[in-house]
């Protein structure tokens, strides 16, 4: 079985090096607040004081981190990934960051004879904690095959997109689209409550219409209570947001109804709800 190193225990990674560790591979984590390893070093992990460390102890190292200049950082940091890098060595990155990030750290890669494969994933707290995500590969195909193994263990399916980039768009597509969709269902509960509908008949009749979706299903009892705990955090969404915006001006592609939704998941995220879950947004509609 390959060793695997895992960077980022966040609310994702712990669940996914949990369910790495339970499917008996052998795992070396490593977090920025060291305290976050313990919980997995009690379930069998490693713990390495570097991400230097994890990947020169490890086959192929998986990273999921906060943003594009985390994902850099892990990388570039005079003990970071590429310190430890060598001919053969794969890294997975399954971070949500820009396709130009992904493509200038598989250069990186590349330039010390290692694998490079960006993986970012569709699916929140649940999903990471279930093995039912969904993987989003593109990179060096080697790669991908030698990690499937793991990836079936952390995903419900996985797609192999081709080229570098390819799987950070595919990522910004999805989250673009799952962001409007919460404005649009924070508004539809806000417009009928003040029109004195029953919240709970709102969402039994999108339930059983061409809209019912799980996303629905699981969030809109959540607004109607109040209850913002976090599965996916609010300010990530703004960054996923902001992100597919810049690609928009790179292909020249009109976003209008994800340019309404950035605004108001920046409103949300100004108004102190970044930690909370996407949620959150409904209090700043309503």
């Amino acid at each position: 079985m390959a060793r695997i190193g895992f960077l980022g225990l966040g609310i994702m990674g712990r669940a996914m090096a949990a369910n790495l560790l339970k499917a008996g591979f052998e795992v070396t984590v490593w977090n920025r607040s060291a305290a976050k390893c313990a919980p997995l070093v009690a379930q069998g992990a490693a713990q390495a004081a570097t991400p230097r460390e994890v990947v020169e102890a490890c086959d192929f190292t998986i990273a999921i981190l906060a943003d594009p200049a985390a994902a850099r950082e892990t990388v570039f940091t005079a003990d970071g990934v590429l310190a430890g890098m060598s001919a053969g060595k794969g890294y997975i990155d399954m971070s949500t960051v820009d396709d130009a990030t992904a493509r200038e750290i598989a250069a990186a890669i590349a330039s010390k004879g290692g694998r490079f494969l960006e993986a970012p994933v569709s699916g929140t707290k649940k999903p990471a904690e279930d093995g039912t995500l969904v993987i989003l590969a593109a990179g060096d195909q080697s790669l991908y095959d030698e990690a499937g193994p793991a990836f079936d263990k952390l995903g419900k399916k996985r797609v192999f997109l081709g080229d570098v980039g390819q799987g950070a768009r595919m990522k910004l597509v999805v989250n673009m689209i799952m962001g409007s969709m919460m404005v649009a269902l924070s508004e539809g509960l806000a417009l009928g409550l003040k029109g004195n509908l029953d919240g709970a008949k709102i969402l039994e009749v999108i339930e059983a219409g061409a809209m019912a979706c799980p996303m629905f299903k699981g969030k809109g009892p959540m607004l109607l209570n109040d209850d913002a705990s976090t599965s996916f955090p609010l300010k990530h969404m703004q960054k996923d947001l902001r992100l597919a915006l810049a690609l928009s001006e790179e292909l020249g592609q009109s976003l209008q109804a994800a340019s309404a939704a950035n605004e108001v998941f920046k409103r949300a995220n100004i108004a102190g709800h970044g930690d909370d879950d996407i949620a959150a947004v409904y209090r700043v509609v309503r």
